[in-house]
């Protein structure tokens, strides 16, 4: 098991750039595939990004696609999500994922471990 833990989340303007950081526990983490999810009020979580072992392959929703950059530390046992040019659309919840099956996996019931979540908002 992996126990997962998000960081980072806050209040922005439209245009800013935040850091979101999911601190890994447990099991070894370079087996498992990262990813992070979010969840806006109302609406069904949805894939954000997901970043393979060694962290050489990496995958993105369109949406965000040029603007997020997702990237882990196998050492560190961390993986990062670097949000910029943010925009009201991206306000939500943002969760940390992991599984060791499919690459990439794209739905969120392919996902074991779950963090808590981390709140980013972002101001027009």
């Amino acid at each position: 098991q992996v126990q997962l833990v998000e960081s980072g989340g806050g209040l922005v303007q439209a245009g800013d750039s935040l850091r979101l950081s999911c601190a890994a526990s447990g099991r070894s983490f370079r087996t498992y595939l990262m990813a992070w999810f979010r969840q806006a009020p109302g609406k069904e979580r949805e894939f954000v990004a997901t970043i393979s072992y060694g962290g050489r392959n990496t995958y993105y929703a369109d949406s965000v696609k040029g603007r997020f950059t997702i990237s882990r530390d196998n050492a560190k046992n961390t993986v990062d999500l670097q949000m910029t040019s943010l925009t009201p659309e991206d306000t939500a919840i943002y969760y940390c994922a992991a599984e060791d099956r499919k690459w990439p996996a794209l739905a969120s019931d392919e996902y074991d471990y779950w963090g808590q979540g981390a709140q980013v908002t972002v101001s027009s």
